[in-house]
């Protein structure tokens, strides 16, 4: 039996290559590869012994030989093959163990020169592993390091791999070569000034009961690498499975959290923050989060950026929730929350994050891509527009606002007091349409002064401050922009309102 390896990964590889000919296998290696295994005692074939040809132009041309490939996808079953690789002097290869040049690290270096991005193209080692994966009825295909230690096992009890699992690493290894084609192919589509071309790699977390609705059917999916403030990645404590409209809903509330340095609350329904407070810790944060809004938070998700205890737990627990997500939960919160058995509860990374991730949204036919919208300027004193200017305590608010009308659906209204949101209005076809679900939603409440507002878009006329000034409202954020800026000005003038221009406008649809 003899086996091919050619790495550019060599964790683990001396190991491998050992325990290959402590069973009798014969080894080939190339290059690199070999020079490491030979230094480490192993007893390994140069290739240039095998195939009688020398490497050659700087190493690119070494295993892009007959005696190579011809070993590898040779059928064992078929005797017009056997008869070829006899009368050629080709002996059969049952094993190869490749990973290819690191192009990915390559180009992710600042400044790389695109000859130093060429010059990391493998091309024997992806024409190896598919010429292996071809022939998976014979010849074993490895090409991640954390598969060495189950073949290993398996050849030490039967001399060779299981079928079932060369199939496996056939697919593996198909994976790998289609992952690394793309890569190379978006680097020189973009160094050649070509159109783009998307190509995404998403693993599969689970397939889902349903999708939106019964009659749907889903799947999750995650990136490759590990992502703060991802569902994708959490860990569930407690709790039944999660639904299609559970993810979509976790996944806004912890775009809501992210926006928090300070202990923070947000309840949410359909997407939308239906209670939001800051507090001393979670605890806090929740009891100001729910008074705000106790009807509309029944059944849906929570999420604090403060580790959940004995004493937040016991406060949520009468509430019936889908889903708890926190950074960490208490052992004694755990007790607690446990004994609902349903209630889903999930551990998830906040730890700070650089950049704006990418943002997928499918249309029929196609995909709409962005950066997440992380971005939300801080609301400060100059910003002020009015003749009359906003307090202290009212500047924290209006920051609070901006902070969390930015995630309500579009048009959007978040009218708040003392660091909690009061009423919340979503998705309405006009803009004073919001404003009055949010106002009277805080006018029931019980709050008919001391208001803030914020809104999502510009004000196209001056009803909403005609609205607010009817509620109570003392100061406003929103973009500015409109056209008709001096008429929402005047009349917040005319009311006593101090109002904000953010400069910056937060849609969501």
């Amino acid at each position: 039996m003899r086996a091919l390896i050619s790495v550019s990964d060599k964790r683990g590889v001396v190991e491998f290559a050992r325990g290959l000919r402590g069973q009798g296998w014969e080894v080939i290696a190339t290059g690199g590869t070999m020079k490491l295994l030979r230094d480490s005692g192993v007893e390994v074939l140069n290739i240039s012994d095998v195939t009688g040809f020398p490497e050659i132009c700087d190493g690119r041309v070494k295993t892009l030989h007959p005696k190579v490939h011809g070993g590898l996808l040779a059928r064992r079953d078929d005797p017009e093959h056997l008869r070829a690789l006899e009368e050629n002097g080709i002996g059969f290869i049952d094993l190869v163990c490749v990973n290819l040049y690191p192009f990915r690290e390559t180009i992710a270096k600042p400044g790389v020169k695109m000859e130093d991005a060429i010059e990391n193209i493998d091309i024997g080692g992806p024409s190896m592993l598919r010429s292996a994966a071809k022939n998976w009825a014979d010849v074993t295909v490895v090409c991640d390091p954390d598969d060495y230690a189950q073949v290993l096992d398996e050849i030490r009890a039967g001399g060779s791999t299981l079928k079932e699992t060369r199939l496996k690493l056939s697919a593996k290894a198909y994976t790998h070569t289609a992952q690394y084609d793309a890569m190379i192919a978006t680097y020189m589509r973009a160094q050649a000034g070509l159109d783009e071309k998307l190509f995404l790699e998403f693993d599969l977390v689970q397939p889902l009961r349903y999708g939106e609705n019964p009659h749907q059917s889903a799947k999750f999916y995650r990136e490759g690498a590990q992502t703060p403030y991802s569902l994708a990645f959490a860990k569930q404590l407690g709790g039944k499975e999660l639904s299609y409209n559970n993810i979509q809903d976790a996944n806004a509330a912890l775009c809501i959290v992210r926006e928090f340095d300070e202990p923070f609350c947000v309840g949410l329904k359909h997407m939308n923050p239906c209670g939001a407070a800051v507090g001393r810790d979670a605890a806090d944060a929740w009891t100001k989060a729910y008074e705000a809004d106790k009807v509309s938070i029944f059944g849906g998700i929570v999420a604090t950026n403060r580790p959940v205890t004995r004493e937040a737990a016991e406060l949520m627990k009468p509430v019936f929730l889908e889903i708890i997500m926190a950074p960490k939960f208490d052992e004694g919160a755990l007790e607690v929350l446990r004994t609902k058995k349903n209630l889903r509860l999930l551990e998830v990374d906040m730890s700070p994050a650089e950049g704006a991730p990418k943002q997928y949204v499918s249309v029929n036919g196609g995909l709409l891509v962005q950066e997440l919208d992380v971005a939300a300027k801080r609301i400060t004193a100059d910003m002020s527009v009015t003749e009359r200017k906003p307090t202290a305590a009212q500047l924290a608010d209006l920051d609070f606002g901006w902070r969390i009308v930015k995630h309500v659906k579009s048009n959007a209204i978040v009218v708040v007091k003392d660091g909690r949101t009061l009423g919340v209005g979503a998705g309405q076809m006009n803009r004073i349409g919001s404003a009055e679900i949010a106002l009277k939603q805080a006018r029931a409440a019980g709050f008919a002064e001391g208001l803030v507002l914020a809104s999502d878009g510009f004000f196209p006329f001056d009803d909403c401050v005609t609205l607010a000034a009817e509620y109570g409202v003392g100061a406003i954020v929103q973009p500015g922009g409109s056209v008709r800026d001096e008429d929402s000005v005047r009349k917040a003038d005319e009311k006593g309102i101090a109002m904000c221009f953010a400069g910056e406008r937060h849609f969501k649809h």
